[in-house]
């Protein structure tokens, strides 16, 4: 048994070592036709590390060459399958300025785009490369109104604004839980504004008026009454648009702690 298993293991090192031997011998060679198709190789089985390295090699050689187009289209996607998102958004853009001719250009284009979209972060942190998807799906919309990748391109574009909506609802929510009331005032107004669509304004309505209230109550003497009676006025457009609200009875709260707070401000 331990030496069928030997012989095993020594034939898995031989193919290991013959298979790199021959990815180093060709890494070692000076025939670019060879390593332009070794390259297309590796990249047909799927070793984009190998097909990339390779490539790198040539690209100069080949640069004004008929094989060209080819090289540096599977060259950008050396980069995306290797997760490398940044460069591979650069080298598809490159692509589509390069071969403006190209059966591959609007795919190159989408695919720029698709880096970006990869690129997006979690809601809470920056979300530069959320907007930059959020440009390049829509100038290939523009570009392409043709594509069948529309359709795809628009539900994508959904999706990045959704997550810019959670990012702006976290940023306010934050501003609440710090007390900085009026700040969260503005940016949560600024978010009914950016998404007029939002399937959240009902709840963003309540966040406002919640921080209305607080910081009417938080602030200086002279201009309790005035923030008082602006809550209060909020909180009735509030109940009279959402009537079946499970804010409501919070909001008639509210309401009803507004205007006798504004009562006897008037008194004083």
């Amino acid at each position: 048994m331990k030496k069928y298993l030997l012989i095993s293991l020594f034939s898995v090192l031989l193919v290991s070592v013959g298979c790199k031997s021959e990815y180093e011998r060709i890494r070692a060679s000076s025939d670019t036709e060879l390593v332009y198709k070794k390259a297309f190789e590796y990249y047909e089985a799927e070793d984009y590390f190998k097909a990339q390295t390779l490539f790198e090699m040539i690209i100069n050689a080949y640069r004004g060459k008929q094989e060209a187009e080819s090289l540096f289209f599977a060259y950008a996607y050396t980069h995306y399958r290797l997760h490398q998102y940044i460069l591979a958004a650069h080298y598809f853009t490159s692509f589509s300025q390069t071969f403006i001719n190209s059966k591959d250009r609007e795919e190159a284009d989408f695919m720029a785009a698709m880096c970006h979209y990869n690129n997006s972060p979690d809601y809470k942190l920056d979300q530069e490369f959320t907007n930059k998807a959020i440009d390049a799906f829509q100038l290939f919309v523009n570009t392409y109104p043709q594509s069948e990748r529309i359709e795809q391109c628009n539900q994508l574009i959904d999706d990045l604004r959704s997550k810019l909506e959670r990012k702006a609802y976290y940023s306010a929510e934050l501003y609440y839980n710090l007390r900085e009331y009026n700040a969260a005032i503005t940016t949560f107004n600024n978010i009914l504004i950016e998404f007029p669509d939002s399937p959240n304004a009902e709840k963003i309505q309540y966040m406002i008026i919640l921080s209305s209230y607080e910081w009417a109550k938080n602030s200086i003497y002279g201009k309790r009454k005035e923030r008082y009676d602006e809550t209060y006025k909020k909180a009735q457009l509030f109940l009279t648009k959402y009537k079946k609200s499970t804010y409501r009875r919070s909001i008639r709260k509210i309401a009803k702690n507004s205007k006798g707070e504004s009562k006897k401000l008037n008194y004083g």
